[in-house]
């Protein structure tokens, strides 16, 4: 069992590269999304598609963080045909610009303010008249009902959005806005940074509205004195979106122990793959999936072997080259999962 997991472990850039090339022709995998003209192919949604996305293996739903589509223009309409074209039938979804989307006011004033250029008086009015009109359109009525329309058309198209990372603020009527903006997505709860300050605001507020406050790290578990006990200890409702490659390059630490340590309190996982703290020529870089040194293979065999509840979802950070799209590369990495867990 040791060599099988090593061979996984150790996916040949050979291999990859060519599992990517026949991916991205639709010879393994057949697109599940097409421009063609033919329209009786065109679904209720509005999207040309040969079938509905299922990317759930052996029990394992593997799915991403739509931030790997942020290279992408067109708004959200483009990230869903991204979530098709890559086979995902589950993502987390990231907030911005969904508002606009679902027509909410639009901010007039565009710049960012400097040291030297300070907003004027007339910018600052605005704002303020902008603030007070986006907070009256997220009291109406048709709000929270134009999210459940927007669950149901990723719906209709295969994809389900079980996290939402996004908040309307930081007060207690905020808050409990966002988590009903969840709910009515489908999703199981929000993400946001995994420190303090997020573990007593969001954790209350998610228990609550009966949901998950899905707190995610980035290199927390290398700083000295770090308790993640402490953050979890302040909400029954806190849960972790533990970013295996993060973990894996700034502690060198392997992700599957954590996993299994805490697998009771972790929601979500972010897939990459990295270099590790103690690299000779890349310490903690991001890397194309199989070059790097995260143990991949044993973090999704444990999920698989022990049938734990964790979305595993894969977030692009690695650079996307010139021939290729963040939509390949996704369907590709999701292809790697699909070869690690059947």
């Amino acid at each position: 069992m040791q060599n099988k997991e090593n061979s996984f472990n150790q996916l040949s850039r050979r291999k990859f590269l060519g599992t990517a090339a026949i991916a991205a022709t639709g010879t393994l995998l057949p697109s599940v999304l097409s421009y063609g003209s033919d329209s009786k192919a065109v679904s209720k949604t509005g999207y040309v598609s040969d079938r509905i996305p299922n990317s759930k293996f052996a029990g394992v739903q593997i799915g991403a963080i739509t931030y790997s589509f942020r290279d992408l223009k067109g708004g959200l309409e483009a990230t869903l045909n991204a979530c098709i074209e890559a086979g995902l039938s589950s993502v987390e979804l990231m907030g911005t610009g969904v508002e606009d989307y679902l027509g909410a006011p639009k901010n007039p004033v565009q710049r960012r303010p400097g040291p030297d250029t300070p907003f004027t008086d007339e910018e600052k009015r605005l704002i303020t008249q902008y603030n007070s009109e986006l907070k009256e359109w997220r009291k109406t009525n048709g709000t929270i009902s134009a999210y459940t329309q927007l669950r149901k058309k990723f719906n209709d198209a295969g994809v389900n959005i079980h996290i939402y990372k996004w908040t309307a603020g930081e007060t207690e009527e905020e808050l409990d806005y966002s988590f009903k903006v969840a709910k009515a997505l489908g999703a199981i709860g929000i993400t946001a940074e995994l420190n303090e300050r997020n573990a007593r605001l969001l954790g209350p507020a998610a228990k609550n509205n009966g949901m998950f406050a899905i707190l995610h790290n980035h290199a927390q578990f290398a700083e000295r004195g770090f308790d993640v006990d402490k953050l979890l200890s302040y909400s029954s409702a806190n849960r972790l979106n533990f970013d295996v490659g993060h973990y894996f390059g700034s502690t060198g630490l392997n992700p599957a122990d954590f996993i299994r340590k805490y697998h009771g309190r972790i929601s979500s996982i972010h897939l990459k793959d990295k270099t590790g703290p103690d690299n000779a020529t890349q310490k903690n870089t991001n890397q194309v999936w199989g070059q790097g040194e995260t143990p991949l293979a044993k973090v999704l065999h444990l999920i698989r072997d022990q049938k734990l509840p964790i979305y595993c979802d894969i977030e692009l950070e690695y650079p996307v080259v010139p021939w290729s799209t963040s939509v390949k590369e996704v369907k590709t990495c999701k292809e790697f999962c699909r070869q690690i867990l059947i």
